[in-house]
């Protein structure tokens, strides 16, 4: 049983607009009943009036997830990146046998940060033969680009994905036969094609030996200071009777103000004269249109007179909500991720902190390079979440609350089951 919007309205003595703005920024969770209205937890509720009322015990730590009890779980994981799925998933428990990246940045960084010995392959995934890993692997796990498939005359299985890396993922679980694997993507995916490049993914899955789920994922619910959205498939191999066990989303968000605390210096881009000036005038969690118009036209150009898709234009974050989603750079003008209360970009160490790196985890490469590795990351506590998840449905130790369900009335267009 939860409260409606009114019922918080009044707790919380602010306007039902207000509410409902604060839930589409994300800083106040809700689900949908069965006539499809908002109803919000009561005990995040009773939190947020405790934080208006200046009880900091409300406020959450910002922490890197770890479990030092290590399981026997072998991992295999390609475009491995700088790692974030990597730790996440060493956190929470698993092990990895084979690390795949061909970026030469990312690996430095996998080799530099990872345990001596551990198996980081440098170069084009293409060129793998994973046939020596036959049986030995519980998971094999992929960040894989999205690439367009051609439909004229398919039967969109195996042999028609040849040419994408997604395919390289699938022949990876072809070679290997891992009890689960798991791909990870942007939102978007989901509508890729008009759907047809993801029913494509999970028909090759299918064609593979594999029953598919997937779900979208909310970092800033899963201990990320950050509002960043995730597509995760997940397929297990129809001999084993096992369940879908995604994370569960918490009912409490870590801002970045909690998160940036005692933040260690580092490199980060710098603003020109003028464009410092202009972000002077923005407020924290203010934007363009914040500045008077005759500036707003001098610093938008064209831009000024369109509509829509404007909102990250002279954005600068707040300390009291999680970061909007991080980019490969912070000083792009469509996608701006000004410093909350000092007008400069977000530096380098910064970035880290908002995807769940710890503070030691260093990236290779110069101050553009590290950038582009900590943007394209999945987060590291998201990632740890995943895992987590993973050993569950490895270890027979779920609950039946656990087990993935979507329900008729929730989000269609974030989950789904398809088998």
């Amino acid at each position: 049983m939860g409260l409606t919007v009114q019922q918080v309205s009044d707790e919380l003595g602010v306007s039902v607009d207000t509410i409902r703005r604060w839930d589409k920024k994300g800083l106040i969770q809700s689900t949908r009943s069965q006539n499809n209205h908002r109803v919000f937890n009561i005990k995040e509720v009773q939190r947020i009036h405790n934080r208006m009322n200046g009880d900091e015990t409300t406020h959450v730590k910002f922490q890197v997830l770890q479990n030092d009890k290590k399981t026997n779980y072998q991992v295999i994981e390609l475009f491995a990146g700088a790692g974030g799925t990597t730790l996440g998933f060493e956190n929470a428990g698993l092990n990895h046998i084979l690390l795949n990246e061909i970026d030469k940045h990312a690996a430095a960084t996998l080799r530099n940060n990872l345990p001596k010995g551990t198996n980081v392959i440098e170069g084009d995934v293409r060129k793998l033969d994973f046939t020596a890993y036959n049986g030995q692997v519980d998971v094999v796990q992929a960040g894989f680009p999205c690439q367009a498939f051609s439909y004229a005359g398919k039967s969109l299985g195996f042999e028609d994905v040849r040419g994408t890396l997604f395919f390289e993922f699938a022949r990876c679980i072809k070679e290997t036969n891992p009890k689960i694997a798991v791909g990870e993507n942007v939102k978007g995916l989901l509508r890729h094609d008009s759907g047809r490049t993801l029913k494509t993914m999970v028909a090759v899955l299918e064609e593979l030996g594999y029953k598919v789920a997937y779900k979208v994922l909310k970092a800033q619910y899963l201990d990320v200071p950050q509002k960043r959205e995730r597509l995760i498939i997940m397929a297990i191999r129809n001999d084993l009777d096992i369940p879908f066990v995604f994370p569960k989303e918490q009912d409490y968000i870590v801002t970045l103000r909690d998160a940036l605390k005692d933040c260690p210096h580092s490199d980060g881009q710098k603003y020109p004269r003028r464009k410092k000036e202009i972000l002077d005038m923005v407020p924290p969690g203010g934007y363009w249109r914040d500045l008077p118009e005759i500036v707003q036209k001098e610093y938008m150009k064209a831009s000024f007179y369109h509509t829509g898709g404007r909102t990250g234009m002279a954005r600068r974050l707040s300390w009291d909500e999680p970061s909007l989603t991080l980019t490969c750079a912070p000083a792009q003008k469509q996608t701006e991720r000004c410093h909350p209360s000092e007008t400069r970009p977000l530096n380098v160490r910064e970035y880290a902190r908002i995807q769940s790196f710890p503070d030691h985890w260093s990236f290779s490469g110069s101050t553009t390079a590290q950038y582009k590795q900590i943007g394209n990351a999945v987060p590291v506590n998201l990632a740890y979440h995943l895992g987590a998840c993973l050993i569950k449905m490895l270890g027979g130790t779920y609950t039946k609350e656990d087990i993935f369900n979507p329900q008729p009335n929730e989000d269609s267009k974030t989950q789904g089951t398809l088998f």
